[in-house]
């Protein structure tokens, strides 16, 4: 029996050596890869590219017979399915909604289009050429007194966002006021294949490889130092720069927090069973109860299914389609805003949102046929190549700051964030809020970035 005993523990003590090597191996922080600061992303050979380092002016302009186009097919409508009797939003975009949506924009909207291209013109536009790619960014200076600061930043958006998310909260960054000693130089770039920036014609254009094209896009403009604001894509390839540029990122504020690590998901299934332990309780429900969140993911993420596989498909399915365009987007800007409004009949949308705001944003990929290359990065970012990488190992100690909005599609606990952002210096809960902070509510996203840059300036 003592022999067994022996044998037992030497067998107990051998696995849980092997147990702790690998859980060693799993969470040991990982270095700086070397990286590719010139992979190039255009057509044909790269032997045969020569950059043009240039920065040329960019106006947003379209013929009329662009805009005619456009009219012609929202008037040739094919028949809608109506919705089922007493069905708002719960099987997607409401048929009756959208055919008043439909109306407006070939009428109200597109009779004032000169009107609103003239808005999306009122900051300054440019493109230039980075690895293979013509980026499209708006670049506004601001006018200040003598005196004060002017720091650098950097504007990221999202999918199925784009710069239009910004127009509201540029202002608040770019003017001077008493509220602070600083003002904002704001950089916001369309990313490659959003927008008027081009699309990628080679494989393995991913988050991680687009957070190298921004980073370039900021030095080609003259900023080795900056700041970072970011939601949806623009913070997961904000936190890459501030991974892989620690030197260059003088802080990053992101509005979706989220890393992805051995560990993070573990902890948050700990957490759920004392959460009190870990967060204030007042701010339980942000993250807790794991089925409720889960289960919302879930029924918002389809999309996310079909673009990280068949991006193409559906893209086919979109370009040039205004009808299917206008509800596969903006049924996102009702439920991400808040999933309570698939409740309701109109989606919530003109809460906080105009119809011109939405139709905007909507032309912008109509108008440049980006959809499908916008989703190809659902694609690249889950491909082997990319998953593999593992960038959330990798420590930043650049200052970081979370905005934490109650209904945005997914959200972590500090405790688990800190394995990454090892200077989170800022984390703050809104009790309202979604997924298009910058856009719904731009005076609290500002505020709460003015904060943080304040405290790091200190």
């Amino acid at each position: 029996m003592g022999f067994m005993l022996r044998v037992l523990f030497v067998g107990i003590s051998l696995a849980t050596a092997v147990v702790f090597k690998q859980y060693r191996n799993l969470t040991a922080p990982m270095p700086v890869p070397d990286l590719n600061m010139k992979q190039y992303w255009g057509p044909g050979d790269v032997k045969q590219y020569r950059e043009d380092t240039s920065i040329k002016p960019f106006k947003v302009s379209y013929d009329a017979a662009v805009i005619e186009k456009l009219r012609g097919k929202l008037t040739d409508v094919p028949k809608l399915t109506p919705p089922l009797d007493g069905v708002a939003f719960e099987y997607g975009f409401n048929t009756n909604r959208l055919q008043d949506i439909l109306k407006y924009w070939r009428t109200t909207y597109l009779d004032k289009w000169s009107e609103r291209e003239k808005f999306l013109n009122k900051f300054p536009h440019f493109q230039t050429q980075i690895q293979g790619l013509n980026i499209h960014y708006i670049h506004v200076k601001p006018k200040v007194p003598a005196g004060t600061k002017v720091l650098p930043l950097l504007l990221l958006h999202g999918w199925p966002g784009s710069v239009r998310e910004f127009y509201d909260i540029i202002p608040l960054l770019t003017t001077s006021s008493k509220d602070k000693d600083f003002v904002f130089e704001v950089i916001v770039p369309s990313l490659p294949g959003y927008g008027w920036s081009q699309g990628s014609a080679k494989k393995g254009l991913s988050p991680s490889e687009v957070a190298i094209v921004m980073k370039n896009l900021m030095s080609r403009v003259g900023f080795e130092q900056f700041y970072i604001q970011g939601g949806d894509w623009g913070s997961l390839i904000g936190n890459y720069i501030a991974t892989y540029f620690q030197s260059n990122v003088l802080g990053v504020h992101l509005n979706m927090c989220s890393i992805m690590t051995p560990l993070s998901y573990p902890k948050m299934f700990l957490a759920a069973l004392k959460p009190s332990l870990f967060i204030d309780e007042q701010y339980t429900d942000f993250y807790f109860p794991l089925s409720a969140k889960f289960a919302n993911i879930i029924e918002e993420t389809g999309y996310m299914h079909i673009q990280s596989t068949k991006p193409d498909t559906i893209g086919t399915v979109l370009q040039g389609n205004p009808v299917g365009l206008a509800a596969y987007i903006l049924e996102k800007f009702s439920t991400w805003t808040n999933p309570a409004y698939r409740n309701l009949a109109d989606g919530g949308l003109e809460k906080y949102f105009s119809l011109d705001a939405l139709l905007d944003n909507v032309m912008i990929y109509y108008l440049t046929d980006s959809i499908t290359t916008s989703q190809r990065i659902y694609a690249e970012a889950f491909a082997s190549d990319e998953l593999k990488k593992e960038i959330d190992r990798i420590p930043t100690a650049v200052p970081a700051a979370c905005a934490k909005f109650r209904h945005e599609l997914f959200q972590q606990i500090d405790w688990v964030l800190k394995d990454h952002f090892t200077n989170l210096v800022q984390s703050n809960h809104f009790e309202d809020g979604g997924h298009f902070a910058a856009m719904q509510l731009p005076e609290v996203l500002y505020k709460d970035f003015v904060a943080f840059i304040a405290s790091i300036q200190k």
